[in-house]
């Protein structure tokens, strides 16, 4: 059955008291959600650099390894060819094993080099492990602060906020599509997430410019949608003002 316009407006203007309440339950909250993410971020960022840097440690590690497997290989040939250059025959043999025994001793000091080199880099990236654990280990403080408090803040609006969610899904049915669409976009394009407004003393509860009269009439039909031609809110309606009737001041008797 096709809604009237009317139940349309009433559709649209509790949902947005709805989405009303959860704004101002999360705005107490602040900016400590976004707080907390982007803290979570950055220690995430500081573990895969910690990891980096113990991988690069660990690799330095294995070249270290593998320098030493390379002197003592060196130092095994060295052995072997001196061995063997106290049975050469002749001149020619003499020298091409003392050049073997030359770039052995090269290969040994190349390898000696090498392994100073990494262990220097170790000693490096060791500070900046310790450096990056000390800052890590401090923002981790920091996160777990942030979370204690917005833990406490959300705990004491939880039940209320549960409540509002599953009003808001139960509301959010009532609404065909294409007109929740539009009411999400106003809403999201408003600085305070009105979309659906009343007009109130003659003007639009969102943007405060003034609504004519002829134009507040056909609100009050509601017989068809209307927006506001300043700010592009939904009208739901128009609200009566009610005049205080003037407090009668009493006579004093003389």
């Amino acid at each position: 059955m096709e809604s009237t316009v009317a139940q349309k407006l009433e559709a649209l203007l509790n949902l947005q008291k709805i989405d009303s309440r959860l704004d101002a339950i999360f705005k107490v909250r602040g900016a400590l959600p976004e707080e907390v993410q982007d803290l979570e971020d950055e220690i995430a960022g500081y573990e895969t650099r910690l990891d980096k840097f113990n991988q690069d440690i660990v690799a330095l590690e294995d070249d270290i390894k593998r320098f030493k497997e390379n002197i003592k290989e060196s130092e095994k040939l060295i052995k072997k060819y001196q061995e063997q250059q106290m049975n050469v025959r002749n001149n020619r043999e003499y020298d091409a094993i003392t050049k073997e025994l030359e770039l052995q001793d090269l290969e040994i000091q190349v390898s000696k080099k090498k392994i100073g080199e990494a262990q220097a880099k170790i000693e490096n990236k060791n500070k900046d492990v310790d450096e990056l654990k000390d800052h890590l280990k401090e923002r981790q403080k920091d996160l777990t602060n942030k979370q204690e408090e917005l833990t406490t803040i959300v705990s004491e609006s939880e039940t209320e906020e549960n409540k509002l969610k599953a009003d808001r899904d139960k509301a959010v049915k009532k609404i065909e599509d294409r007109l929740y669409k539009s009411y999400s976009k106003i809403r999201n394009n408003a600085k305070n997430g009105l979309a659906v407004v009343m007009v109130k003393r003659g003007a639009c509860g969102g943007c405060f410019n003034v609504v004519p009269p002829q134009r507040q009439a056909d609100i009050r039909e509601k017989k068809k949608l209307i927006v506001c031609e300043h700010c592009g809110r939904v009208f739901a309606g128009v609200e009566d003002e009610i005049e205080e009737e003037p407090v009668k001041k009493k006579r004093s008797r003389a």
